[in-house]
């Protein structure tokens, strides 16, 4: 299993992927917002989502899981 996590603090803008769903190797799979700037979040292997515990509007802490692939 692989995990994306977040690679800095703040809040989740935009959830692109949901469990099932196949992601290709930089992939943007979460946007967050941070300091009124967007930063996309991009998978660093290809795999199916297994899960997502990020949701739009969250805060999240740097090295947060967002989504888990297998």
């Amino acid at each position: 299993m692989t995990e994306v996590v977040a690679s800095l603090a703040g809040t989740i803008f935009k959830v692109l992927v949901k469990p099932g769903d196949h992601v290709a190797v930089g992939q943007e799979v979460v946007i967050m917002e941070s300091m009124k700037m967007e930063i996309p979040i991009e998978a660093e292997a290809a795999g199916t989502v297994r899960s997502v515990s990020a949701k739009e509007g969250d805060f999240v802490n740097d090295g947060e899981v967002l989504v888990v692939l297998e």
